[in-house]
């Protein structure tokens, strides 16, 4: 079997208002739908969450081209030779030894995202040559896999306290575990929001604070001090973009919180280094923005062995596989809650891992278990 085209599909879809998180201003759904093709008519579908969604096209034509002929089933050879083009390399420059020139340097987000939707394809694809889901194709067993689901997202001229009403709806759902987004606003409304958030809950349901990067370490080990009567399991992305590892230690030192981290990493050598600082206890990294399916499993195998516990961002009908086959080594997977929130996954993907009673459920379909309904991604088509 052999690739013969890689396929992009970007669709996007407006909000019915706007949200925002401690960072940023979020206006619309966005998904690069990537279909691998091959010469014995087998698909495999992955998906890419990033942008812009032009350059990740054209990037994805590139890439369909470099691996056009290659065997899909040898998906780490793949992903060397994608990867590879990142960097310079003997006979490189000029596109001399047959491949594309080193890739811009500034477009490493884009090429990584796209990258990820490749991979997260193969992963896919080799699920359906085989004729098992992925979990089964790594070994796992577990077809009920814990998720938790994510909301708070900031909304114009709402209370701090107004977020509640949907915490109390998760539970109803079934949840026992929830992420409040965090870090937007001063600390007295943050207290005021994780606190009606927790009275909304109640004392048996897990809550998480998703921060988006919003402090220094000083100013974030006040706020850990402040939201810890409120029984906090992790502090996720706490500190501004830049600071490293050690400055997380030092946050870790005084935290009376655990800390999570690495969704916005782009590879598992910035991820090993957060690891090996024994700063975070739980590591999170999301498939479809960075490397994709492959490069998680390095980074679940590593985190694994240095007994951090991993906590997959997003995307829980690709990552609730991985959490599968990592057992009790995993915490779980994210699910988005509110079906508004990702309304084109709600619509283009038929099957899958499905949500009931606070667990992922996993089904034998092969592949990632899922049929794309066509008419939805035609009606999302952004270009």
């Amino acid at each position: 079997m052999k690739i013969t085209e890689v396929r992009a599909y970007p669709m996007s879809v407006p909000y019915a208002e706007p949200r925002w998180t401690a960072h940023e201003r979020m206006e619309r759904d966005q998904v690069v739908l990537v279909e691998m093709r091959t010469d014995q008519g087998l698909l495999g579908f992955g998906e890419i969450a990033g942008g812009p969604q032009k350059l990740i096209c054209e990037l994805l034509a590139t890439f369909s081209a470099v691996i056009a002929g290659m065997d899909p089933l040898g998906h780490d050879e793949i992903w060397q030779k994608l990867f590879s083009l990142t960097s310079p390399r003997p006979g490189g420059i000029g596109g001399w030894d047959g491949l594309p020139a080193p890739l811009p340097r500034n477009q490493r987000p884009q090429i990584m995202a796209a990258i990820g939707g490749i991979d997260i394809a193969l992963w896919d694809l080799k699920g359906k040559a085989l004729g098992i889901p992925v979990f089964r194709l790594l070994g796992g067993t577990r077809t009920a896999v814990f998720t938790y689901a994510t909301g708070g997202y900031y909304r114009e001229n709402e209370r701090p306290e107004d977020c509640a009403e949907q915490y109390a709806r998760f539970v109803a759902d079934g949840y026992h575990a929830v992420k409040l987004k965090t870090g937007a606003l001063s600390l007295a409304d943050e207290v005021t929001r994780v606190r009606a958030v927790r009275e909304a809950i109640g004392p048996g349901v897990m809550l998480m604070l998703d921060m988006n990067a919003p402090y220094d370490v000083g100013g974030c080990i006040r706020f850990a001090e402040a939201v810890a009567p409120y029984d906090i399991v992790w502090l996720e992305e706490p500190l501004h973009w830049y600071l490293q590892p050690a400055d997380y230690v030092r946050l870790a030192a005084a935290s009376p919180i655990p800390l999570a981290h690495g969704e916005r990493e782009w590879h598992r050598y910035t991820v090993r280094d957060f690891i090996d600082s024994g700063a975070i206890r739980y590591v999170q990294f999301d498939s479809t923005r960075a490397a994709g399916f492959t490069e998680s499993l390095r980074i679940a195998h590593y985190a694994e062995q240095k007994g951090v516990v991993i906590a997959p961002h997003s995307a829980l009908h690709i990552h609730a596989h991985l959490a599968s086959a990592f057992g009790d080594a995993a915490f779980g997977a994210e699910s988005i809650g509110d079906p508004g929130r990702h309304p084109i996954h709600h619509h283009i993907h038929r099957g899958g891992a499905a949500v009931e009673d606070g667990m992922a459920r996993l089904t034998e379909a092969p592949g990632f278990g899922i049929e794309i309904d066509w008419p939805w991604v035609e009606k999302y088509r952004s270009s």
